[in-house]
């Protein structure tokens, strides 16, 4: 199971009220790319090289390549479905592009909220993936 930390703020508003503002931790992850951003040529990821994966939050998910597709790969969803999914959740993959990986258009993914309709994807710099911390490592 995935936790986040929160941090928690109280801010005592007159007759007793109390507000509570939650901020989440923020991301270790750089922005989120350009919708629409794909795979540069020769580096499309092949999805039977694709293993472990981790839910960052309900529009990311972190994926680990090995073989010739080694890496990570970050995949940004449209529509949150990943809301209600946790990183030990299986996730259906299906081909719509021939086995590889290189647009967000060539892959189906569902997970346990519904259909994730893919809006870009892009393999992180090892950097990148050095500064993840360790929850994070697909």
């Amino acid at each position: 199971m995935r936790i986040v930390a929160l941090g928690l703020g109280l801010a005592i508003m007159g007759a007793g009220a109390v507000s509570v503002a939650v901020a989440a931790a923020p991301s270790p992850l750089p922005p989120p790319p350009p919708s629409g951003a794909s795979l540069p040529k020769g580096q499309c990821v092949l999805t039977h090289e694709l293993g472990n994966h981790v839910v960052v939050d309900q529009d990311t998910l972190l994926l680990d390549g090995f073989g010739r597709s080694k890496g990570v790969y970050r995949v940004t969803m449209k529509n949150g479905c990943l809301r209600s999914a946790v990183s030990s959740d299986p996730l259906a993959i299906r081909q719509v592009g021939g086995g590889r990986l290189c647009a967000p258009r060539d892959v189906e993914i569902r997970a346990r909220s519904g259909f994730c309709a893919i809006d870009s994807i892009v393999k992180l710099s090892p950097d990148e993936v050095a500064a993840l911390p360790r929850r994070l490592r697909p």
